[in-house]
């Protein structure tokens, strides 16, 4: 259904129920409340424009009216995705959709629980927008009852969506544990998504700049597929561009994350705005505590006896014959943290600092009305949000970066992926290190900031971080090619940037892995003299060494390079393919080279042989095999995966005609300079619905794919200009 079919079905439905109530009222009789009298009236309080490509434009009197638009819009474009979000917050899937919701519903459920006991502990205002966002969820299902099962009913409340933000221990931390633990010879395998997710982000100060202004890139890299199906859940990972406006309060444009009230990772409001890129630091620790010799279910702590509370969970399912049936679950418990092990000598505890933190939404709406950076780093000083590095800038002149973290303060040394003793209370930690110890760069010289998911030692090349003076639990240095080719790209930039030059820039189609091996495995295959690599030298050698739509070799070195590497690109870990391995001394001209010429002429060999089997020409154009597609959609696209080099960074999937199709990496990128008045750029990579063949589905795919933006509407004079249709939540539209 077209998103313009779905308003006018929402304009009868809430015509109908308006009448209804108000001639029920009329003559004493009852009557079902499709449209509830406190939704009318918040609905009466907020205003939605669209612009073009279907950006919405939420102004409100109030916060309340502003998260019921937000959860209101959202709806419109993601339909049950929202509705089942907020049902697997309370941790009833199960109940509907059978035994394979258990594990998720075992999770949530204290989670949630969590959520009830804190709501009032939250600030009126972060109340009034989680409340205001579950009403809208109601509305919009009250209003559309034809696009959900009979089981999605219109009661959901503020704890609901806060359960989105609160967190909980570390479940994968505690299994990884536990797996390393039954079988110490089993090799740590790294997460695939580890290296492929992330973000790239940039400032620059203003003497870098043609106005005088900084200029702020946010470019996240996360997953596509699976992240905009109305039939899933969202995993709180896509993007929803918006603006959300209480006059007087906040004004505020930028990633309004599908399926939470609070998803906000990056944005701004007329002074500053911040962008995130993803940290990895180990926050949990496993501590071994003997059992208590005399006592059941009781370790030892302090010398004293410390019991181990048992909690039991029911959770309702429903059986694959539709009938319903109830799986009870067993956990312990301690005042330090779960038990995630146990034998007849030790019990093992996961103490991890996110644990029933409920205030991240309030700090995001702190930052969101935040004025100049003394304000926001104030706010930043909350740590409701545990993870990830913030880079920013503001109106007043400011580049900074944050590497934010909610690490424990331990007191004891560093065990890695190992159990720390603990014989006593001291022995566990109980703060969490200084927030002034974490890593803080604010106008360094060279002005310029950069971050690609690195750790922040060389945040700026000109200020390498001192060790020393940092928690020692910070993760080890590590600059990968993506992270070595964006302080390139930020601290060798020619002239005074513009917008559009940083736009341009952060395109770049160059391939860093290529510019550090061409000229060994050039001269290895040359000097082989092998008739079956002829071909492919030939190839290579006339190579721009880019992954550009237009250019021509990039298709075989990837394949070329999935043969040689044994998964260490970037020279980091123990893999001996490199001549120089990554050298923290030099640590952005390393690694270099090939050690291997032999196993480098074998690996080109069965590259070329592989995609001539796949009928590829070895010498096709990278853009006729990489592409982006979506609804109508299907255009060459530059940008390879991290593990390359590229900054502009893309990971793909093979498709039934045996090209490739972006489905990870660049996903909402927005360029934003700071004046008197905030000018921006931005492109929304898969659109801002997930509605197939509605109108903004797959409006801004091409535009991505060529790597090109849309300026941003900021002003009631832009917004008056691009606005495409004005309503309030449930009413007439407005063209």
């Amino acid at each position: 259904m077209s998103l313009q079919k779905v308003r006018r079905v929402a304009v009868a439905a809430f015509a109908i129920a308006a009448h209804g109530i108000f001639a029920a009222a009329a003559s004493g009789q009852t009557v079902p409340p499709v449209a509830t009298d406190p939704a009318i009236a918040l609905a009466e309080r907020v205003v939605i424009h669209r612009t073009e490509y279907g950006v919405p434009h939420i102004l409100a009197d109030d916060l309340e009216a502003m998260g019921f638009g937000l959860g209101y819009v959202q709806s419109e474009d993601y339909s049950i995705s929202i509705a089942m979000a907020m049902v697997a917050s309370r941790g009833t899937l199960a109940r509907h959709l059978g035994p394979e919701e258990l594990d998720a519903d075992f999770a949530a459920r204290p989670v949630h629980a969590r959520a009830v006991e804190t709501f009032h502990r939250l600030e009126p205002r972060t109340q009034d927008v989680y409340r205001g966002f579950a009403e809208g969820v109601n509305h919009y299902i009250r209003l559309h009852p034809d696009e959900f099962p009979a089981w999605v009913t219109p009661d959901f409340t503020g704890p609901d969506a806060l359960a989105r933000d609160v967190q909980g221990w570390s479940r994968a931390d505690a299994a990884r544990f536990v797996a390393a633990l039954s079988d110490d010879s089993a090799p740590e395998q790294p997460s695939s998504s580890f290296a492929l997710d992330g973000s790239n982000a940039w400032a620059f100060h203003g003497t870098r700049t043609a106005s005088g202004n900084p200029i702020l890139l946010r470019n996240p890299h996360l997953p596509w597929e699976g992240r905009h199906d109305l039939l899933e859940r969202p995993s709180g990972l896509t993007y929803y561009e918006g603006h959300v406006r209480v006059p007087g309060v906040i004004d505020f444009y930028g990633d309004l994350r599908i399926g939470t009230a609070f998803g906000i990772i990056g944005g701004f409001n007329p002074r500053l705005g911040w962008a995130t890129t993803n940290n990895y630091p180990t926050l949990s620790q496993v501590y071994r505590l003997r059992m208590h010799p005399e006592l059941d279910d009781h370790a030892l702590l302090d010398g004293r006896p410390l019991a181990l509370e048992r909690r039991e969970t029911a959770i309702d399912y429903r059986t694959p014959g539709g009938g319903s049936a109830v799986e009870t679950r067993v956990a312990w418990q301690t005042p330090h943290g779960p038990v995630i092990h146990r034998t007849d000598e030790y019990v093992y505890l996961l103490k991890d600092p996110r644990d029933g933190e409920f205030r991240r939404g309030e700090q995001f709406l702190r930052m969101m009305m935040a004025r100049d950076l003394d304000e926001w780093l104030d706010v930043m000083k909350m740590r409701a949000h545990p993870t990830s590095n913030f880079t920013y800038a503001d109106r007043d002149g400011n580049i900074v970066h944050y590497y934010n973290a909610r690490l424990p303060l331990l007191p004891h040394a560093v065990t890695g992926d190992t159990a720390a003793f603990a014989a006593t209370s001291a022995d566990i930690w109980s703060e969490l290190v200084p927030w002034e110890s974490l890593p803080l760069y604010i106008n360094p010289p060279g002005g310029y900031v950069q971050q690609a998911n690195d750790t922040p030692d060389y945040t700026n090349l000109n200020v390498p971080m001192n060790r020393d003076t940092v928690p020692a639990n910070l993760p080890e240095p590590r600059l990968r090619l993506r992270s070595q080719l964006s302080l390139e790209l930020a601290a060798g930039a020619a002239g005074a940037l513009t917008v559009e030059d940083v736009v341009e820039l952060k395109h770049t189609p160059r391939m860093l892995l290529a510019d550090r091996v061409i000229d060994d495995l050039l001269a290895a295959a040359r000097a082989a003299r092998d008739p079956a690599v002829r071909e492919a030298v030939e190839v290579l050698s006339d190579w721009d060494l880019t992954a550009d739509a237009d250019s021509r070799g990039g298709v075989l070195f990837a394949r070329w390079a999935s043969q040689y590497f044994d998964g260490d690109f970037d020279g980091t870990g123990e893999s001996l393919r490199w001549r120089e391995p990554w050298d923290p001394m030099r640590p952005a001209t390393t690694p270099q080279g090939l050690s291997d010429p032999d196993a480098a002429v074998d690996a080109l060999r069965r590259a070329a042989e592989s995609l001539r089997a796949e009928g590829i020409a070895l010498n096709a154009g990278w853009g006729e095999v990489h592409r982006v597609i979506r609804g109508d959609v299907d255009e060459p696209v530059s940008g390879c995966p991290p593990t390359l080099g590229c900054f502009r960074v893309l990971s793909f999937a093979p498709t039934e005609d045996g090209r490739l199709a972006a489905n990870r990496g660049d996903s909402w990128v927005f360029v934003v300079e700071f004046g008197d008045v905030p000018r921006a750029r931005t492109v929304l990579a898969y659109g801002q619905t997930a509605r197939p063949g509605a109108p903004h589905h797959a409006d801004q795919a091409a535009m991505f794919a060529r790597g090109e933006t849309k300026e941003v509407a900021w002003t009631d004079d832009d917004i008056r200009r691009t606005t495409v249709e004005s309503y309030r939540p449930g009413e007439e539209v407005r063209r």
